[in-house]
């Protein structure tokens, strides 16, 4: 479905209301039977269509909900599919023997077909409906609003209102195939709108990950944020030092992974976003470091690029890159106090993973290759002898050699390393050798440290 039709069915199913009736509270559902959208059972998952038939065989309702409406309105596929219902989590976990429950300020039920895994929520309700009777093992706020436990259920009309976005808040049901309407989702699909459900800053206090979504789908649908859902952001950045570091990874790989990485880092620095998940990098670029900016930028290039090409990405590369700057600058600092490279960098390289932890948890399954990757930068520097062929066989060479490249790209260093590791790679046996015989002769030799000799007529013990 183009933006042209969904425009057409919107005015064709419902008069265009005031914003602000559409952002504050839901409805009478707009229904758009299946004649009028372009959803069809082939576009859905197997798995998804097999959840909501036992749901609705069990006398729940079921609704696919979220991306998995949105993007195929809008043409696209979905990667994941999500399924809202009036069951609790138990009740659902007791349906599906291939399920299990996790957190625990969100309850939410992931039911496991082989890889494929679909979420299944209950739908939530309103806090200020329970008249402060609910324990706080269901409902709980910080000083600041944000939520620490939000297991209060409700209806369908109040689980859409309890949704982040409008375009979010669209409900399509196997019972008669309709797609439901509460929060006007469908005429900001068609305005091309990021809108928040409710007073923006109220939602951002409830959890401040709201606002990287808000930016998130800003960038993956090349969508405008709509006024009040813009105002408090930047204001409001500051809240996302209360979320968890752990949280936040997961957060960040959304940000930087969906193959729009560049327009995503743009929107945070735009909006106060990127200090509080990166604040050492954020004080490096404030003291406008061109090089530091040039390889943030060309690395999320590259890593769009290859996302695009349908390649492989790994969050420990895209990590590296940001963190590269400091752990450059720092390591010839350690350096410069007469510490040996290696050893410099591997100094360097703990003090700003360390400071990094308290902000966004980078589990070691990345950091270590982080670190690898880091190394190379200075192996891929010496070329004598035995040490190309051996750096070939490491197990990180090709990502240390697409940092590299990366590197040159930003004009950080020379293109000629990297052509020669290109070359060096590419070639047979007896060219490498040759290679390697012109590269140990242009490289400076060190000079041999001379044994110092004790006074021959030294003690061996000065007592």
């Amino acid at each position: 479905m183009t933006s042209s039709s969904v425009a057409g069915l919107w005015k064709k199913l419902t008069k265009k209301l005031p914003k602000s009736n559409r952002r504050t509270a839901a409805r009478e559902p707009v229904i758009i039977p299946r004649d009028h959208h372009n959803i069809s059972r082939r576009l859905i998952s197997d798995s998804a269509l097999k959840v909501m038939h036992r749901l609705n065989q069990s006398g729940y309702d079921a609704y696919l909900v979220g991306g998995g409406v949105r993007d195929i309105l809008l043409g696209g596929q979905p990667k994941d599919f999500d399924v809202a219902t009036d069951a609790t989590p138990e009740q659902v976990r007791g349906l599906f023997r291939n399920s299990r429950i996790i957190g625990r300020r969100f309850k939410i039920v992931h039911v496991r077909f082989g890889r494929e895994v679909i979420e299944v929520t209950t739908f939530r309700g309103n806090h200020s409906d329970t008249g402060g009777t609910v324990s706080k093992q269901h409902s709980a706020r910080n000083e600041s609003g944000m939520l620490l436990r939000d297991n209060i259920y409700g209806s369908v009309t109040e689980d859409a209102e309890r949704r982040d976005l409008t375009i979010n808040a669209l409900y399509y049901t196997s019972k008669d195939f309709c797609v439901y309407d509460y929060m006007g989702g469908l005429q900001d699909l068609n305005d091309k709108l990021i809108r928040v459900i409710g007073d923006p800053e109220t939602r951002y206090r409830e959890d401040p990950v709201r606002m990287m979504r808000v930016i998130r789908f800003a960038a993956k649908l090349n969508f405008d944020i709509e006024a009040a859902t813009e105002e408090p952001i930047q204001r409001l950045a500051p809240l996302l030092r209360d979320i968890s570091p752990a949280r936040l990874f997961d957060e960040v790989l959304k940000l930087f992974m969906a193959g729009n990485g560049l327009q995503t880092y743009a929107l945070l620095q735009r909006y106060g976003l990127f200090q509080p998940l990166f604040p050492a990098t954020q004080t490096m670029l404030n003291k406008q470091t061109p090089a530091a900016e040039a390889i943030i930028q060309q690395g999320l290039i590259n890593t769009d690029a290859r996302i695009a090409e349908g390649k492989s990405v790994t969050p420990a590369f895209i990590y590296a890159v940001i963190l590269w700057p400091l752990v450059k600058s720092l390591q010839a600092e350690i350096a410069a106090s007469g510490v040996p490279e290696i050893p410099a960098l591997h100094q360097a390289s703990e003090r700003v993973l360390h400071k990094q932890q308290q902000t966004v948890a980078i589990p070691k399954r990345f950091s270590l290759p982080m670190r690898d990757i880091w190394e190379l930068q200075f192996r891929l520097t010496k070329r004598n002898g035995k040490r190309a062929e051996q750096l070939l066989e490491h197990r990180y060479f090709r990502a240390g050699f697409d940092f590299l490249l990366l590197r040159e790209q930003a004009e950080e260093i020379e293109p000629e390393l990297g052509q020669w590791w290109l070359a060096f790679q590419e070639s047979r046996p007896e060219l490498r050798d040759a290679m390697l015989k012109t590269s140990s002769s242009q490289e400076p030799r060190k000079r041999p440290r001379r044994r110092r000799r004790r006074p021959p007529n030294a003690a061996r013990n000065p007592e």
